[in-house]
């Protein structure tokens, strides 16, 4: 190795020498900064605490007053459970800082890297400058008597669509056709003191299938839709009209009252229960999807036009139900197309699941 090669080779292991200090430094100082910002998160946060506690100790003493007013309790019954509430909310607030003073203290005394065995975040949420980010708590005290509730509703089974004279399959195959329906829903007690009547209402999207028989296919001429005979053979024919509806339901049944100390609950689980109402809502789409044989080729269409359907759409709905599982049905008083020679209309059998 000559001269000017040692000098190369030299100068290159200066350089990445350099490098590498630079970065642990510069890694020291994220890391210090890091630390810095941790320490300024918990200090806001120990003034949060205090003023979350004081919030639930006021929640819970409005309970405490709307109970006495019920006369659901004493006012020596009332005045005893404000203490204890107040002394509960009191060491809560010792013990969280105290907390909070002890991961200050690692902080100070330990660099970034340190792991205090705790995988738990004590907050969530964003920083921005001195903008410390938003705390959630688990501890929320429960509210005393929550009479709406909701839950999650899905629906599937058969469709069909009937009109004067017919019967389901005259026009339209039964296992083909079907039915789709996604919803959001809230159950309302009616009563103040029963939950043996709810009000159940929301919004859902419907999308019922129809596949017509005999290799017949809508067809749109102006103001009216009639199905016609394909001139070759279908392998699938399938007519999608998509709702967006907002169901009204009432829902009688038993259900079990659930009883706390600080709150109380109606329970519908393992418990029969018939819902009986209806439904309004808007056509939000209309789609066709053919396939056939061309000249040999597989051919697929999909046509989405308004094919006429009535654009306001409206019905009648019930279920029979066990738990969250139930039998469902429904029919649009609505025609399927508007301003036709021959109305029909919209028939859905199925299973419903209110996911509550």
């Amino acid at each position: 190795m000559n001269t000017i090669t040692k000098y190369v080779v030299l100068l290159t292991l200066c350089l990445i020498a350099t490098g590498m200090s630079a970065q642990e430094t510069q890694k020291d100082s994220i890391a210090y900064r890091e630390n810095g910002l941790k320490i300024d998160r918990l200090t806001e946060l120990k003034k949060t605490i205090q003023e979350e506690e004081r919030e639930f100790l006021k929640a819970e003493v409005e309970m405490i007053n709307e109970r006495l007013e019920k006369g659901l309790i004493t006012k020596s019954q009332a005045e005893k459970l404000k203490k204890e509430a107040a002394k509960k909310r009191a060491l809560n607030i010792e013990n969280r800082i105290a907390i909070i003073d002890n991961k200050i203290a690692l902080l100070e005394r330990n660099d970034a890297e340190y792991n205090d065995g705790n995988s738990e975040s004590v907050m969530i949420g964003v920083s921005l400058g001195k903008f410390s980010g938003f705390s959630f708590s688990k501890n929320k005290p429960k509210k005393y008597d929550k009479r709406t509730t909701s839950d999650l509703v899905f629906a599937v089974g058969f469709n069909n669509a009937i009109g004067e004279g017919q019967k389901i399959g005259d026009e339209y195959t039964f296992m083909q056709s079907g039915f789709l329906e996604l919803g959001w829903a809230w159950k309302t007690r009616v009563f103040k003191d029963n939950n043996a009547v709810r009000l159940k209402y929301g919004f859902s999207f419907q999308w019922n299938k129809l596949t017509p028989k005999d290799d017949r296919y809508f067809v749109q001429d102006g103001n009216t839709t009639t199905l016609q005979t394909f001139p070759s053979e279908l392998t699938e024919s399938e007519f999608r009209i998509t709702n967006l509806v907002f169901p009204l339901h009432f829902e009688f049944g038993p259900s079990k009252k659930i009883e706390r100390k600080n709150y109380f609950r109606y329970s519908t689980y393992k418990h029969f229960k018939i819902g009986i109402g209806g439904y309004a809502g808007f056509n939000i789409g209309t789609q066709q999807k053919l396939r056939f044989k061309e000249d040999g080729d597989r051919v697929k269409e999909k046509i989405r036009r308004s094919y006429n359907a009535t654009p306001f759409v409206y019905g009648l709905s019930a279920y029979v139900g066990y738990g969250s599982i139930g039998i469902y049905a429904k029919y649009d008083l609505s025609p399927m197309f508007k301003d036709q020679t021959f109305d029909q209309h919209n028939l859905s059998m199925g299973f419903r699941f209110d996911l509550d």
